[in-house]
């Protein structure tokens, strides 16, 4: 690579040569030591030169140009860079307090970065131009500080003549460099005050030190060699004993066989007790379900109470992975939780009840006894902290048309009755984390799980949150598995919205969980209610256009609850209303995953 230098007269000069390095970019907008070299006013100026490379994106290509740039006679260049015209065009790569007038609109970074190469921050030449705005028209005049420094104390005391400023390019290093102009890289890293280990950065500056004229070695690579100086290396002698070496390898090869035998052994083992343990479950369970579908018919009305298996029914293929952890109540025990099912004091909803069994607060509700199987068989596939847990089951009094299932009852109750209690509003904090919370349980059950599993029924008021106010999803397997022939040109309403579904396949129901999830974050917004469906979506129209940037916020802001204050960031509020106007798109290949939901929400928490 051929360089350029550039001889150039300084009106000030630096108070010390060991000069701060500036690590941060030309581009960059902070101010560190370096980003300035530091000058002593009582000394007198001084000789020193900038490396600059050509750059035929500006049309800087030839001495003559170059020299206009920098204020410079051209003739003072050819000698210093052995060129015979000023007019000669110089080659793609080669290098070479003014005032530049800008030739065309800009800014600020194009001209530091761009015509200048970095031989200065755009924040420093901001700040000599301070009148200037962010773009800087044609024929504007401005004032360029570019970095240079005087070899001053400690440098002329070890006869440095010259420091030389030299813009870093990618693969250049403290090694190369310091090839490059023949100098000890002690001396480079002593003048920009660097540690031994430092690391240079492309689009900064460094100061070279010089004891004479600048000369620089072209052959020198710019990166530097592929094995690393600082990497201890151990010259190893070839061994002459062959019979010793083929001894160690017969040695591994039989230590390697016996691994590998004892590891399919300890692989048989335990197969072997899980098989044996397997059956012996398998017989107990067996024994006792055919003990208690004796014992329920022929007493059905037996008083017993408790946690019982005197009235289950259950076989074990139903109770696969929860049969250890699912409870058996028997039917005073649902009475006496529910006060005799109570409809003025214990009914929360159509058919489920809150009560207190064991001093804890449950939520029971009465379904069918086909529909029991399938819910506690989805409960035993899933296991996540933001789905309202089973504790148990209990079967009906005189016959087994009807049952009970018994979930845990957070303590804030459905999200409903928290948007709409006035004495307590929910936070923007807490309204964020619960939009995250449901997103989150909805992601596992479209895609951590297999088949994946369409909820169907997401609304506020199968939205639970607890005494840290975060979320639970509940009704999880009450609603059947939807395919695609029973799908196609269905209209679903949710909370209040037409949620249009005309599916290619079935993974296509997934959409429908994505609009009442886009109905929930209305909710949570707006503090409304979705039985206002068709007014929570005129809400919103504003986001698709036609309204100038004010009009937008303002409308956004009449949209927010207004017992929210301004205790929100209306940035947040923008993005929760476009992802919700995004989710209750008619076409439903047009709303998002709950993927992206997700990575959008997960911002925000």
């Amino acid at each position: 690579m051929i360089y350029a230098l550039f001889l150039i007269w300084v009106a000030v000069s630096s108070s010390s040569a060991q000069q701060f390095y500036d690590p941060s970019g030309c581009s960059s907008d902070t101010s560190n030591q370096g980003s300035r070299y530091t000058c002593d006013s009582a000394q007198q100026p001084c000789r020193t030169f900038l490396v600059y490379r050509a750059n035929q994106h500006f049309g800087h290509q030839n001495l003559l140009n170059i020299s206009a740039l920098f204020q410079v006679e051209s003739d003072e260049l050819l000698d210093l860079n052995n060129i015979a015209s000023p007019l000669e065009t110089l080659k793609r790569g080669r290098e070479a307090s003014l005032s530049y007038r800008v030739s065309e609109r800009t800014s600020f970074p194009e001209i530091a970065c761009g015509v200048f190469e970095g031989l200065l921050k755009s924040l420093t030449l901001l700040q000599e131009n301070p009148s200037q705005g962010t773009d800087v028209e044609t024929g504007v005049k401005l004032d360029v500080p570019l970095r240079c420094a005087c070899p001053g104390g400690f440098a002329r005391f070890n006869g440095v003549k010259y420091l030389v400023t030299y813009p870093i390019l990618e693969g250049d290093g403290i090694t190369p460099l310091s090839m490059k102009f023949s100098i000890a890289p002690e001396d480079l890293l002593a003048a920009n005050h660097l540690e031994p280990k430092s690391t240079v950065y492309p689009n900064t500056t460094v100061l070279v030190p010089l004891k004479s004229d600048p000369v620089i070695n072209l052959n020198v690579p710019d990166s530097p060699p592929p094995t690393p100086g600082f990497l201890p290396t151990i010259t190893v002698e070839k061994t002459k004993n062959t019979k010793l070496r083929k001894l160690y390898i017969a040695g591994s090869v039989v230590g390697f066989f016996l691994i590998v035998v004892a590891l399919l052994a300890c692989g048989f083992y335990v197969k072997a007790v899980k098989k044996w343990k397997g059956e012996r479950l398998q017989s107990f369970t067996d024994r006792n379900s055919v003990l208690s579908c004796s014992t329920a018919r022929s007493s059905p009305r037996s008083g017993q109470t408790g946690r019982s298996s005197t009235n289950s029914c259950l076989s074990p293929d139903l109770l696969a992975g929860i049969k250890f952890s699912l409870y058996n109540y028997g039917i005073e025990d649902i009475k006496r939780a529910t006060n005799d099912f109570n409809e003025d004091t214990n009914k929360i909803g159509e058919q489920v009840y809150k009560g207190l069994i064991d001093n804890e607060s449950v939520m029971i509700k009465q379904m069918r006894f086909e529909d029991t199987r399938q819910v506690i068989d989805m409960h035993s596939k899933i296991n996540h902290v933001n789905i309202v847990s089973l504790h148990g089951v209990c079967y009906g009094e005189n016959d087994f048309a009807w049952s009970y299932l018994i979930f845990e009852l957070p303590t804030n109750g459905c999200l409903k009755n928290c948007l709409s209690n006035q004495a307590n509003r929910l936070s923007w904090h807490r309204r964020t984390q619960i939009a995250f919370d449901v997103a989150t349980i909805l992601h596992y059950l479209h895609y951590c799980i297999f088949p994946s599993y369409a909820h169907m029924s997401v609304n506020s008021r199968n939205i639970y949150v607890t005494s840290k106010w975060r979320a639970k999803l509940a009704n999880i397997g009450s609603t059947l598995a939807i395919s695609a022939s029973t799908m196609n040109d269905k209209v679903f309403t949710v909370n209040g919205l037409v949620a249009p579904q005309n599916p290619m396949n079935e993974a296509a129901s997934v959409k429908v969980d994505v609009f009442a999830f886009g109905v929930v974050l209305l909710e949570l917004i707006s503090g409304k209610e979705a039985a206002q469906g068709t007014f929570l979506k005129d809400s919103i129209r504003f986001l698709g256009g036609g309204a100038n940037e004010g009009g937008c916020f303002e409308q956004l802001r009449s949209f927010i609850d207004p017992c929210l204050k301004n205790e929100y960031l209306i940035a947040e509020a923008l993005c929760l209303a476009i992802l919700a106007k995004a989710c209750i798109e008619d076409d439903p290949l047009r709303r998002p995953s709950m993927d992206d939901i997700l990575k959008v929400l997960g911002r925000m928490v």
